[in-house]
């Protein structure tokens, strides 16, 4: 008898994970409730016991693989010997294989469409980023095909069976609808190496202390399109990177050889990249007599054209451009100014962010206070919390707190809903959740509508000052920059003060100068003085 072992219940808001750890390979007897692998997801850690007693016969979803809920993970063998994983199936098999849905037996060369996954209710199409699979290359169910762009998030499409991948229908760089078919897989297909369909014309029983490589890695052009070589004869395993990772390589421009892989048997993960992208240049190597460098010359506009790189605009930056325009080109601009001295939150932060972090598990940051004088100021200048609707003006009685956040793709705002609702320490989770999201790429498109005012900030990337720009529909941005040691005068005495430029962006349309003003006023003095804050003053 075979049990499955499925991906177990992650939490209502997590809609995948990745394997991190198998502790058992096929073949190795496990008993109930022994553990079977672990997986992470963006919040936590999950451990996946066993089910049953038995052999665990295959591995589905093998290390650094996406899953989904409720996906297949492994197979195991209730008090059997241990079957024959997929790759080394003989012909002495059933034509016939039970596979994740149900358990229904499914005859080989059955046609699977592949299709653009639910991309949100406002959005119509996508564009086909990256392929991880080829024509012919073998799937299995919840295996990652392909990676869509839309205007704001990067969609995953898993595979919705097992078998070859027969046809791919979009290319990349395709634009498609929200409806439109992907690919086609041929479930128990035999190229790759069928499952469990024997007879001649069949894939080549592999061994699994043999790995299958290229040919221009084992031989020269002209060996042939692949060859089954001996791990003691190659010299190497072909170890095949997470998808992400090699995706995060070539966004990043960092070669596979500057990457120290922390998977099993070295394999890359995306946070390897994301240390190695961060890793400082080696120092250049001196050297004795070093040779005086040509005289320059002007190059001509060919030479030039040979060192430019072109590359495509993504539909994530593109979007950001056209939203941009838009806001200039609709709504009526303007930026005040003010400065605050930032004295009062940072003694009130240094007094208490050690028992803030200690009872909330999370730190005490700037952007919480920001937040709250926000809401505190929206509250008396409602119209800086409104947007226009055709010849209409709504007035939103609560606030969806947009916090900009850099990303490497782009620019997005997650947004801190029923901001004024919360609590410091709520917002200091969530703007933190929302942040790791967003430098992960899983923002949903969910997580990014509805807000009705933004907070940019500049000053992590050092900016003295800027004009934030408006995220249109609404009628103001709040730009926060560097905060910087200057002399001010204070009771008729220069002294040295931690100071911050505000810069309000709003539009003039619905915000008249005295209301832009008013607000930026009450910012001002809700962070120069937190006790404020805490009173609703």
């Amino acid at each position: 008898m075979t049990t499955e072992v499925r991906v177990p219940a992650l939490g209502e808001s997590v809609s995948e994970a990745t394997i991190a750890t198998w502790f058992k390979k096929p073949g190795d007897a496990v008993a109930v409730d022994e553990m079977l692998c672990e997986l992470e997801t963006d919040k936590v850690t999950v451990e996946v016991p066993s089910p049953a007693a038995g052999i665990l016969a295959e591995i589905v979803a093998p290390e650094g693989e996406t899953v989904g809920p409720n996906a297949l993970l492994a197979q195991i063998t209730e008090g059997g010997a241990a079957a024959a994983p997929r790759d080394t199936a003989t012909a002495a098999q059933p034509a016939q294989d039970k596979t994740a849905d149900g358990g229904k037996p499914k005859m080989a060369g059955n046609k699977v469409d592949v299709m653009v996954p639910t991309l949100g209710e406002s959005v119509t199409e996508a564009t086909v980023a990256t392929w991880f699979k080829k024509v012919g290359d073998t799937v299995r169910q919840d295996e990652m095909l392909c990676e869509l762009e839309t205007d704001k998030v990067s969609v995953e499409v898993p595979s919705p069976a097992s078998g070859v991948l027969t046809e791919i229908l979009a290319e990349e760089g395709a634009t498609i609808d929200a409806k439109a078919r992907l690919a086609l897989i041929t479930e128990n297909g035999a190229a790759g190496g069928a499952v469990g369909i024997g007879g001649p014309g069949d894939a080549p029983v592999v061994d699994p202390d043999k790995r299958i490589q290229k040919a221009d890695e084992v031989g020269s052009p002209g060996d042939g399109p692949e060859q089954i070589v001996p791990r003691e004869d190659a010299g190497r395993t072909d170890i095949e990177d997470a998808p992400s990772a090699r995706k995060a390589m070539a966004e990043a421009g960092v070669s596979r050889d500057q990457v120290q892989g922390s998977g099993r048997d070295g394999r890359v993960m995306k946070e390897d990249v994301a240390r190695a992208a961060q890793a400082p240049a080696p120092a250049p190597q001196r050297t004795e007599a070093p040779q005086p460098a040509p005289a320059p010359r002007a190059p001509s506009s060919a030479e030039d054209m040979r060192r430019e790189e072109r590359v495509k605009m993504t539909r994530l930056r593109a979007t950001i451009a056209r939203r941009l325009k838009d806001a200039q080109n609709t709504a009526a601009i303007l930026t005040t100014y003010n400065e605050v001295d930032m004295s009062g939150v940072m003694d009130l932060r240094n007094a208490y962010k050690d028992q803030f972090e200690k009872k909330h598990k999370v730190k005490l940051g700037f952007m919480s206070f920001f937040v709250k004088a926000c809401c505190h100021a929206l509250k008396e200048v409602p119209e800086v919390n409104a947007e226009i609707d055709g010849g209409d003006i709504v007035y939103k009685n609560f606030v969806h707190m947009g916090v900009a956040v850099g990303t490497p793709n782009g620019l997005v705002v997650p947004v801190v809903r029923d901001a004024d609702q919360k609590s410091f320490a709520g917002i200091e989770k969530e703007i933190a959740e929302l942040g790791v999201r967003a430098r992960d790429g899983k923002l949903t498109m969910a997580d990014m509508q509805g807000g009705t005012f933004t907070i940019s900030n500049g000053g992590v990337y050092g900016s003295l000052m800027s004009s934030p720009i408006l995220n249109p529909p609404q009628s103001g941005i709040l730009g926060m920059h560097k905060i910087q040691d200057r002399p001010v005068v204070v009771g008729g005495q220069i002294v040295i003060r931690p100071m911050m430029y505000l810069a309000l962006s709003y539009d003039h349309r619905i915000v008249d100068g005295k209301g832009a003003v008013t607000f930026l006023v009450r910012v001002k003095e809700a962070l120069e003085d937190p006790r404020r804050l805490l009173m609703d003053l």
